[in-house]
């Protein structure tokens, strides 16, 4: 069997206003400069507190910590205006219904969205039975620490030969190398091309069009 990991924010959902928007938010609730967007969109696909502790400067502290339980906060309070701005990008839904259909393939989630964000998401785009195997930071260490990839290896039964993550940041690719998998970065997300090949991607797609070919190519 061939096991298919998806990153979800920049690389399935495009959610990139909400969560700068956000962290902007929590930043100034809490009394500080709030970050720029680019420093916003650099940290994207970290766990939470991992993201806000390297926008403030230090490791993960009850402050870091104490801010990303806001920054929920404030996501949760937005969802009833958020209709919209959580949208896939295009052609995710076809190539994921093309790939479910891959007699040999396990689709699979790892994110650093909270599970039952990524439940709710899943959910709402109707894409919920995609998916044989969801890692989050609410039972692994947060990328690119590999244990989201090796947790969906064993709950699998993949090998890590026929395994890929698809991603758009560093954090992705890192992960997949650290794991002993293959890595694809797309690139309308939120990390150069450059970047992403220099972290190890086997392969970059610009549109998810070109994903079947490469996962194919990867895992072949």
């Amino acid at each position: 069997m061939k096991l298919i990991m998806f990153d979800m924010d920049g690389t399935l959902i495009d959610t990139e206003a909400l969560i700068v928007e956000h962290m902007t938010t929590t930043f100034e609730t809490a009394g500080l400069p709030p970050p720029s967007p680019a420093q916003s969109r650099r940290v994207i696909g970290l766990s939470l507190p991992v993201a806000i502790a390297r926008l403030l400067g230090t490791d993960v502290t009850p402050q870091a910590e104490q801010m990303a339980e806001d920054y929920r906060k404030h996501y949760r309070a937005s969802l009833v205006q958020a209709e919209g701005r959580e949208g896939l990008f295009p052609g995710a839904r076809e190539a994921l219904d093309l790939l479910k259909d891959w007699p040999e393939a396990l689709l699979g989630i790892a994110t650093g969205k909270g599970l039952n964000g990524v439940h709710r998401l899943t959910q709402l785009h109707g894409i919920a039975d995609h998916f044989v195997t969801l890692q989050t930071p609410d039972h692994n260490p947060s990328k690119p620490h590999p244990g989201m990839m090796l947790r969906a290896m064993a709950e699998t039964g993949a090998d890590k030969a026929d395994t890929v993550i698809i991603g758009d940041t560093t954090y992705d690719i890192e992960m997949g190398k650290a794991a002993g998998t293959k890595a694809i970065g797309v690139t309308w997300g939120h990390h150069d091309n450059d970047e992403l090949l220099a972290a190890g991607a086997d392969i970059l797609v610009d549109s998810y069009a070109d994903l079947p070919a490469a996962i194919k190519h990867v895992l072949d």
